[in-house]
């Protein structure tokens, strides 16, 4: 199975102080890069939360916003005045573009997170429980993001591997060609050789393995069609194998620039390219593969 690095997740959840929003959002990065905003109430909780997402998502660049909106209820704890002056201060520019007045900035920020006392940023071990339960369902919905993402990911690199293939087997067509020209040049070399000197058999034998090892390239054609199977094989494997499928996309492309460089002949030098630019395209693809 593939799955893609970019997903998008969201989830709410209404409490009696107030409504949980979770927007989380992943593309593509060599590593687990976690930038996360959340409410001050949530911090003993970080820990937790960034473990659900290495857990679930295991890569990528993930970023979390997870907001408050205050319900209105007043709390019996006390206002937190350097909070809301810290965004009264950030609204400014708003507020004098917009024309809007302070009671309307004001009341803005009273449902803004943070701006109560402790009794306020603190929750219990219920209200954390569906907090969680609400994680994990933004979560789970990026993550089939993710899948369904990946489905049509896959169906596009098991095209190019097939055009790879095709590539591939039209070689066959110019090899008899190519080894009449190869033969026409050896037969020229040796004659070349002989009018030098009859008794250079050991030269001899030297031009005829170089013009051999010049002309085959059956083991690096069934060398590629073996990476392009493990490819489709591992492509069907139920853990999302992307970095693994980079390395068969290293072996492959090693196999086709050796194919290339044997080839002397300008068709088979033409296929060669083409099978270069479907496996660009594989590896770019695969940069965005969990």
């Amino acid at each position: 199975m593939i799955r893609s690095m970019t997903g998008f997740g969201k989830a709410q959840l209404s409490l009696e102080r107030g409504t949980i929003i979770i927007d989380i959002r992943a593309l593509n990065s060599k590593q687990l890069d976690v930038n996360m905003k959340i409410p001050l109430f949530l911090r003993e909780q970080e820990s937790e939360i960034r473990n659900m997402l290495s857990s679930t998502l295991e890569r990528g660049k993930i970023d979390v916003l997870i907001q408050f909106k205050n319900s209105g209820i007043k709390s019996s704890s006390e206002v937190n005045t350097e909070m809301v002056l810290e965004h009264f201060q950030k609204l400014q520019i708003v507020k004098d573009r917009l024309g809007l007045s302070n009671d309307v900035i004001f009341s803005e920020i009273m449902k803004m997170p943070d701006v109560f006392g402790d009794a306020e940023n603190k929750i219990d071990d219920a209200e954390w429980e569906l907090i969680r339960t609400a994680i994990k369902e933004a979560l789970e919905s990026a993550d089939d993001f993710r899948r369904n993402e990946g489905a049509g990911l896959k169906t596009e690199l098991i095209s190019r591997v097939a055009s790879i293939e095709q590539h591939l087997d039209s070689i066959s067509r110019f090899e008899d060609e190519r080894i009449q020209t190869i033969r026409q040049r050896l037969k020229s070399k040796i004659d070349e050789l002989l009018r030098q000197d009859a008794g250079s058999s050991e030269r001899f034998e030297e031009e005829m393995i170089y013009f051999l090892e010049k002309l085959d390239v059956s083991e690096e054609k069934q060398r590629l069609g073996a990476h392009c199977k493990y490819f489709r094989e591992t492509s069907e494997s139920v853990i999302s194998q992307g970095r693994k499928l980079g390395f068969i996309t290293q072996e492959m492309g090693r196999e086709i620039n050796t194919i290339g460089s044997k080839a002397n002949h300008s068709e088979m030098q033409k296929v060669v390219v083409l099978m270069k630019d479907e496996l660009e395209k594989i590896k770019e693809q695969l940069n965005n593969i969990l």
